[in-house]
């Protein structure tokens, strides 16, 4: 991390206390708020300095610049048997009744010549967010959007190569995928309820295609609604706290899914799989922070995973995590 970095890491009651504040007075800012959901960053959009945050929604690509015309990435993920040591403990648990669903991640270590910022500026994706020394976020996915009092979550669980025969009927007709996406679907409309009234699936496993640096990714979506107390902007920040960390990155039941994933990753997955967003003063729009490189003692690693079910297989789950492996840069 970079010692001259101008932002205060908070505390999850400072974070809660302080978007609570700023909310209710209106004034936008954004956030950055790890997977455990016990630290992060506030920062007013006004005092936001370029040189060390940058965060963009609906971000296109610049051009690769004239020094790296040349695009090198390679990836050194862990081994297969590794990960299925890994695998296996996850799928005991599940059949201990312990989870139905467990997301299970990695690290893998990226050989690169561009830059944090490189990629912050050629990456094409929903959300961008670069923090200088840290890493870059080039996420597709939406964690809740807020508009007019209506609260509204995209978890998105399921991915298939596009280049492949029929891949939308294979990823959707998948009894596996199906499962895992039901399950995702049942916990998020839970931790709506928990902060808004009328909670209802609005569209359910739609799909949309994400281009990469290697190829072209099909992924999977639902959207789930539900409308907010009058008050909300006063509580805005025990509202997002109420539903972290996101249900989509960790599985279900939420809490005996997260000490299985403590216990088994083996390695601190940090800001990854955290939350960032932003309130213009009366709408938030926020985003699950996949899609993830950092900087790390050593160089830099990616990290990525996929959902683990009673049906999966160990070579898919493997395969699966690999495929995550990119960065939106065409």
């Amino acid at each position: 991390m970079n010692n001259n970095f101008p932002y205060p890491l908070l505390s999850k009651v400072q974070i809660v206390d302080f978007i609570n504040s700023l909310s209710q007075k209106s004034i936008p800012f954004l956030f950055v708020i790890d997977y455990h959901a016990q630290n992060g960053y506030v920062i007013k959009l006004d005092e936001l300095d370029q040189e060390f945050v940058r965060f963009e929604l609906n971000g296109s690509a610049t051009q690769m610049p004239d020094n790296h015309s040349h695009f090198h990435w390679e990836a050194t993920p862990v081994a297969y048997d590794s990960f299925v040591g890994k695998f296996d403990e996850v799928v005991s648990q599940i059949k201990l009744g312990n989870s139905f669903l467990t997301n299970l991640t990695q690290p893998t270590s990226i050989s690169t010549n561009l830059t944090l910022l490189d990629y912050y500026n050629l990456g094409q994706a929903k959300y961008k967010l670069w923090m200088k020394d840290q890493f870059v976020v080039l996420s597709p996915e939406t964690f809740v959007k807020i508009e007019g009092g209506k609260i509204s979550s995209f978890p998105m669980k399921g991915t298939i190569d596009a280049s492949l025969p029929d891949a939308e009927s294979i990823i959707l007709n998948d009894p596996k995928e199906k499962a895992e996406h039901a399950t995702i679907v049942d916990l998020i409309r839970n931790d709506l309820s928990l902060v808004a009234s009328d909670v209802q699936v609005k569209r359910y496993r739609y799909v949309e295609k994400i281009t990469t640096h290697q190829s072209s990714l099909l992924q999977v979506s639902s959207e789930i609604t539900g409308t907010l107390p009058d008050d909300y902007l006063s509580q805005l920040g025990d509202i997002l706290f109420s539903m972290l960390p996101a249900g989509s990155i960790c599985g279900a039941p939420k809490q005996k899914t997260l000490e299985i994933i403590d216990k088994v990753e083996g390695y601190a997955r940090g800001f990854y799989t955290g939350v960032c967003g932003c309130f213009d003063g009366q709408n938030l729009d926020s985003a699950v922070m996949i899609r993830f490189l950092e900087m790390v003692e050593g160089g830099l690693v990616y990290k990525s995973g996929g959902g683990i079910t009673a049906q999966s297989e160990a070579r898919k789950e493997y395969e699966e995590l690999i495929q995550k492996i990119y960065v939106p840069v065409c």
